[in-house]
């Protein structure tokens, strides 16, 4: 079967992106973090693929989270790696325990479970001798947290194509992040990747990361764009049209002064006559 043109796409704008927001550079040890999910085997798939022909040098090591979560069979995965040709490390870490001891009832594993895990993932980075690590978000998952964070957190907050931890040790890249989760979907069903269910996550319904999932997909039946819309938007900002002060002093405000309802008015009679 032809590769489909999701993958194409998929090589092409995450190439973009690695170039718009320099998140590759020569020399670099890059962990790939590798949940089993279709986000993570693409995006070391097509970084195993770019490296081929990147003009600058750069190597990869996949890192698995073993989280010791019941009913765990890595077997798959690990078959994969064999076969993949790129050096791996499953690092077991009983993390399980902690998410379900420090997780209030009702409330989501995910951030928990999410913020041990990048614990782990530092800590072999180091151990490994990485300056990078890279993340299979996407599109739709920046679009999901911007939504989670303007309802529920009252902050205008998505997901940056990279980022330096707090500690200055690495640089966290997310080369997929302008990627449409439904070409990760159609690739990684080409591809045939062995994906590894996630019991913890699956066993919730009803959070809010699906509730957002489901608003973006109610919006787009009324603009088929509305994502690639919404995408742009986050690269498209004029702070002088917030109400954050601090923000506006920092840049000055002067990017696009806001109308007047004189000229407003004007604009209004040229309109109607």
């Amino acid at each position: 079967m032809d590769q489909p043109a999701a993958s194409k796409r998929l090589a092409r704008t995450m190439g973009r992106t690695i170039g718009d927001y320099g998140l590759i550079e020569h020399g670099d040890h890059i962990m790939v973090a590798v949940s089993g999910g279709k986000d993570s085997y693409t995006l070391l798939d097509l970084l195993s693929q770019l490296r081929a022909k990147a003009p600058v040098e750069f190597s990869l090591t996949a890192v698995h989270v073993d989280q010791v979560q019941p009913g765990y069979d890595g077997a798959p995965l690990r078959g994969w790696l064999e076969g993949f040709g790129v050096p791996f490390r499953i690092v077991q870490e009983d993390t399980y325990s902690t998410v379900i001891e420090h997780t209030k009832e009702g409330k989501s594993y995910c951030a928990v479970c999410s913020r041990l895990r990048r614990g782990v993932l530092y800590t072999t980075a180091e151990r490994l001798g990485c300056n990078k690590i890279a993340l299979g978000h996407h599109r739709d998952d920046a679009l999901e947290t911007f939504l989670m964070n303007v309802f529920y957190t009252g902050k205008l907050q998505a997901m940056p194509a990279k980022y330096r931890t707090d500690d200055g040790r690495f640089e966290v890249i997310r080369p997929l992040i302008e990627c449409a989760e439904a070409d990760v979907v159609e690739h990684a069903r080409w591809a045939g990747y062995p994906i590894l269910p996630c019991n913890l996550c699956g066993s919730q319904s009803g959070l809010r990361r699906e509730k957002m999932a489901e608003l973006l997909a109610m919006m787009e039946q009324d603009n088929p764009n509305v994502r690639q819309v919404m995408l742009g938007a986050l690269k498209n900002v004029h702070p002088s049209h917030l109400l954050d002060r601090g923000l506006v002093e920092r840049t000055g405000g002067h990017e696009g002064a806001e109308p007047s309802a004189a000229s407003g008015l004007i604009q209004l009679r040229r309109e109607r006559a």
